[in-house]
């Protein structure tokens, strides 16, 4: 009995699949935070001539590149989840259109490439690159991984995301020693409450493959409650900076006190059954105080 052999996929197949493999609906995530890090460190909505080069540096290294780097190694480790999960199913390398192999090209030249572009945004942003690249490998790669050890899973993405994501946009125009504490505390309250429930999404391809993930250590009840309390807590501080002058003064934060509640709404709804298109939404109704507070900054 013989076994059919899959033919090659072509040259533009294999491109897609490595295109997919980097996320862009991930890109975002990295863009907003260092776009809000930078307008409160510039006071400026675009980028004078001279900063645009290092501002196309760091949209190249915080979009494709440290996402290809940091998700080829996640694909490749979590294989076995992924096979198990159907949310996964068309996965490059579970389908076979990308090999092993491949994966292990994109990691090195994405990885390469983050840091020699991430050159010309300066040398805390070249820090932070290899900090993060550093922290993804240590997330998917055995023997630590990261990924498989419940509270070390939230935490390195909670300070991708919360926490150097924003502050690599505020050292492109300030040094990083300045960066306000109490954005440091709203970042990785943000950053946990989104980050939670996506741990939820594959707590059953996780617990087959043996990965105890946040959501596999406690129950997605445990979970549910922990992000709403993060969320709340950082909407609440989040609310209180504005009225108490503590990072820009303006007279009304109307908006603010509307919008506080309401989020607590939507993600209190949003994540109880968490997917990718629901945690976009909460995300994306941040942007609406977001953008508010950033009017205050910038004018």
């Amino acid at each position: 009995m013989t076994t059919a052999v899959r033919p090659p996929a072509s040259t533009a197949t294999r491109a897609l699949a490595l295109l997919r493999l980097t996320r862009p609906w991930f890109w975002p995530l990295g863009w907003a935070g260092a776009y809000f890090g930078w307008v409160l460190a510039a006071a400026e909505w675009v980028p004078p001539l001279r900063d645009q080069p290092a501002a196309v540096a760091a949209v190249v290294v915080l979009g494709p590149l440290v996402w290809g780097a940091v998700l080829a190694m996640n694909d490749l480790y979590d294989l076995p989840n992924d096979r198990r999960s159907p949310r996964k199913s068309t996965a490059p390398l579970v389908t076979g259109v990308l090999t092993v192999t491949d994966l292990k090209r994109a990691y090195w030249w994405c990885s390469i490439a983050a840091i020699a572009i991430s050159v010309a945004a300066g040398p805390w942003f070249v820090a932070g690159t290899v900090i993060v690249l550093v922290l993804g490998w240590l997330y998917s790669t055995p023997p630590v991984r990261l990924k498989a050890r419940p509270g070390a899973d939230v935490a390195v993405n909670t300070l991708v995301v919360g926490v150097f994501a924003p502050l690599g946009g505020w050292s492109l125009h300030r040094s990083v020693l300045d960066y306000p504490p109490i954005l440091v505390l709203l970042g990785l309250l943000l950053g946990a409450a989104l980050y939670v429930p996506t741990t939820v999404m594959d707590r059953d391809a996780d617990l087959a493959a043996g990965d105890t993930t946040f959501a596999v250590r406690w129950t997605p009840r445990a979970c549910y409650r922990l992000g709403l309390a993060l969320w709340t807590a950082a909407n609440v501080i989040w609310l209180a900076c504005c009225h108490l002058d503590v990072l820009v003064t303006r007279d009304s934060w109307t908006l603010q006190t509307v919008a506080a509640p309401a989020l607590v709404a939507v993600y209190a709804v949003a994540t109880r059954k968490p997917s990718i298109p629901r945690m976009a939404v909460v995300s994306f109704a941040f942007a609406v105080p977001g953008t508010d507070f950033l009017l205050a900054v910038a004018g």
